[in-house]
């Protein structure tokens, strides 16, 4: 097995896999007017998927994450699930879903293979969470949250974006979970695309301002291990689960990026807010072609770019988040 390694000695193990560009809800700083009645071109297919992973696995990838838009709203899911699974090399595998069939799954979820559950939930407040994101059912997806802890799914975490009007008690009830449960609640700090700059503007609360009150609550911050992603982790005595905090707009975010991107069309991404693009999907037609799709992919590694430009107020080709997944 190789190692794929960029041009600043990075190693790369980590694959977010668009595998559909649809969402079903609207939140404020992604899609507002909800997703274009346009038809989107076609996602890639359940072969074109193993084929792609296959030669990430080959390169010493470990780690596989499906993104959307909204990943549920595939009904073959599951299917793709259980098709990376069976990848030799391939040990982890998760999900990032904003929670809307999360109950009714997580045990086919489990089955298939999945070892790894991010729930995006913005409030635990029911009307502020319908503003942000349009839907109303906040209850179903904490239940849902409970459900994929409850199955047995190893790692369930909730990812919070942070917003301003965000007060104590919300922060207080997200922290409250985790006293019971052994999940983890991430807040991630508002990050800046194409098409949400006024929103940002109006809306954007710096991390540093959680980080302050997570350590005046006396949550401790731990040391990180090699293989975890861009979050601070945080633990408080007596509590079953974990804080995070991820700063995208902090000096040395990229320094330990371990991850490449491929879109529901099968362009590789090689930062989220970076404007290189690599188009794959004529190299996932056949098994024959994975040599030269390896290839393709080792070559790509000189343009990968030592950081993202977002303090810069640049944000590449990602003009919103549900085009290439977080």
């Amino acid at each position: 097995m190789s190692t794929l390694r960029d041009a600043f000695g990075r190693q790369l193990h980590y694959l977010r896999l668009s595998i559909t560009d649809r969402c079903n809800f609207r939140c404020a700083y992604c899609l507002p007017q909800g997703c274009s009645k346009e038809t989107s071109a076609q996602p890639l297919s359940g072969c074109e998927i193993e084929r792609l992973v296959r030669a990430f696995a080959a390169l010493g990838f470990w780690k596989v994450r499906l993104t959307g838009g909204e990943p549920t709203t595939r009904l073959d899911v599951c299917e793709v699930v259980h098709r990376i699974a069976a990848i030799p090399g391939v040990t982890r595998i998760g999900l990032t879903t904003n929670g809307y069939r999360r109950a009714e799954i997580a045990s086919v979820l489990r089955d298939a293979g999945l070892k790894a559950l991010n729930v995006s939930l913005d409030s635990l407040e029911p009307e502020r969470f319908e503003r942000i994101t349009g839907s109303s059912r906040l209850a179903n997806i904490v239940a849902g949250v409970e459900a994929a802890v409850a199955a047995g799914i190893p790692s369930v975490k909730v990812n919070v974006v942070l917003l301003r009007g965000m007060e104590d008690g919300e922060l207080d009830r997200f922290l409250e979970w985790t006293r019971r449960l052994p999940l983890a609640v991430r807040f991630i700090e508002l990050m800046q695309t194409g098409e949400n700059g006024e929103y940002f503007r109006q809306h954007h609360l710096p991390a540093e301002e959680i980080r302050k009150k997570l350590e005046a609550r006396g949550w401790v911050r731990q040391e990180q291990d090699p293989g975890d992603g861009p979050a601070t982790t945080y633990r408080q005595s007596g509590y079953a689960g974990r804080a995070g905090i991820i700063a995208p707009y902090s000096a040395g975010f990229c320094d330990s990026c371990n991850r490449l991107r491929v879109s529901s069309t099968g362009k590789l991404r090689l930062c989220l807010f970076g404007d290189a693009e690599i188009p794959l999907r004529q190299l996932l037609e056949s098994d024959h072609q994975q040599a030269e799709l390896i290839r393709t992919i080792e070559s790509s590694m000189q343009v990968k770019p030592a950081e993202h430009l977002l303090r810069e107020g640049r944000s590449g080709r990602t003009g919103n988040l549900a085009s290439t997944g977080g």
